[in-house]
């Protein structure tokens, strides 16, 4: 039975069966917002989970002194949060508020598990209409009440290393066949240097290429009834030529399969290891943190290849908030939430984070390059495609995410993979969704 379903049913079972089997929060049972406690889930945005803590903790503080409500606050880190929210949706047994991706938000939504923001808790919380419109529509299936409202808005981008691009007498590429073509120029595999670096080892982000080199292909991985189409060429070609970059190109290292999340790959480009990293803007914490200076790279968007059916550089990236339909602390919830996406929250929170606004009106501080700025806020307005709005998405993640996992440990370690082969790979994932 499909992980789904389950997810679905348990969750189900635990809301029907609340009064009687005591699924819920392991917060305080006060009704009242002040002087309950509340749990969070964070996930991690900064340049570790303690960074997290630290950026996080003097907000939450000034949150209690302003609504009498304490917030009890977990870090969890990318590899583990989706499978700690579905197993506490499961079991009825988690926390009061908790970030999600963005692009789990129907996912999530189909399990009944998330309260829904419908128009009380959505005027409790400030009103919808002060979210970026494309930002608000990841919080659940078109034309349904959404489960989650965004927080962190998020895009990706190339980041090239200024000096070595200078030095090479290059200037940043508006094609995928330039960047390859730049991206040899500047690979010297006998001193460790590669022209990109990736975090070929994390599924996320694995899945999310291969959603924008299908989508700069023409492609969509799920037809208008929600199944997968992971085998067709459109799909197969994309995921091919960002294998490609390890596989033939040879401009990232092998030993980049082993970068599970992407801190490696960042720290990578901040060492002088690689002069390019696709990533999205909150990378711009962590290059400091590694010692990079702002000036020291610039930003362009991610290029498509000549003749590409779509210039999609992003998709629409960014962590929501959720409650829990378990909570028993819905108001002091729903305060929290309204704090967290408050304008003066937001910006507080943009700079140590690296994020975009998710509201209109909101001032961006995540840099004060306005090149960057411009950028990064183009290709989040304009050259952003939301990922497939359908409850399947999660487990595209999961399942074409760890194949390509495998495909480059498989290229790591000598073997070339011809584009059947990664279709065969790609239909398992398909089927495994659709068994």
């Amino acid at each position: 039975m499909r992980k789904l379903r389950t997810i679905v049913a348990a969750a189900t079972a635990c809301v029907l069966g609340l009064a009687a089997a005591g699924c819920g929060s392991g917060s305080s049972s006060s009704s009242t917002a002040s002087g309950s406690t509340i749990t969070y889930w964070a996930s991690n945005q900064g340049t570790s989970l303690d960074n997290d803590k630290e950026v996080l903790t003097p907000l939450l503080d000034e949150f209690t002194k302003q609504t009498g409500v304490k917030v009890n606050l977990e870090v969890i880190g990318w590899n583990d949060l989706q499978t700690r929210i579905q197993t506490a949706i499961t079991s009825g047994q988690g926390p009061d508020v908790l970030n999600i991706g963005n692009t789990w938000g129907v996912s999530l939504q189909a399990t009944g598990g998330l309260m829904e923001f419908g128009d009380s808790e959505m005027k409790a919380i400030g009103g919808s209409d002060r979210f970026v419109q494309a930002a608000l529509e990841t919080g659940g299936a078109p034309g349904t009440t959404p489960t989650s409202v965004p927080l962190y808005g998020l895009a990706y981008g190339l980041y090239y290393n200024k000096a070595m691009f200078q030095q090479a007498g290059l200037t940043p590429p508006a094609s995928w066949e330039e960047m390859v073509d730049d991206a040899k120029k500047l690979t010297n595999p006998a001193t460790g240097v590669y022209g990109m670096t990736l975090a070929a080892g994390s599924y996320t982000e694995n899945a999310h290429f291969a959603f924008i080199n299908a989508a700069q292909n023409g492609a969509e991985l799920f037809d208008s009834s929600g199944k997968p189409t992971f085998t067709q060429d459109g799909v197969v070609n994309g995921v091919s030529r960002y294998l490609d970059l390890m596989q033939t190109d040879k401009v990232v290292n092998p030993s980049d399969a082993q970068f599970t999340d992407g801190s490696k790959s960042i720290a990578a480009f901040a060492n002088k290891k690689a002069a390019m990293i696709i990533n999205q803007n909150n990378a711009n914490a962590t290059l400091i943190s590694n010692g990079m200076s702002e000036d020291e790279w610039g930003v362009v968007p991610l290029p498509a290849p000549q003749n590409a059916a779509s210039q999609v550089a992003s998709h629409v990236a960014g962590i929501n908030i959720a409650i829990m339909k378990s909570t028993k602390n819905k108001d002091a919830a729903l305060q929290f939430v309204k704090f967290m996406t408050s304008q003066s929250t937001q910006e507080a929170l943009g700079k140590p984070f690296s994020s975009l606004p998710v509201l209109k009106d909101a001032k961006a501080t995540f840099t004060t390059n306005a090149e960057e700025l411009k950028t990064f806020t183009d290709i989040y307005n304009n050259r952003s495609k939301p990922l497939p709005l359908v409850p399947n998405e999660d487990q595209f993640e999961s399942t074409v995410g760890k194949a390509m996992n495998n495909m480059f440990a498989s290229i790591a370690t000598g073997s070339n993979l011809t584009p059947d082969q990664v279709r065969n790979q790609l239909n398992t994932a398909q089927t495994s969704i659709t068994s």
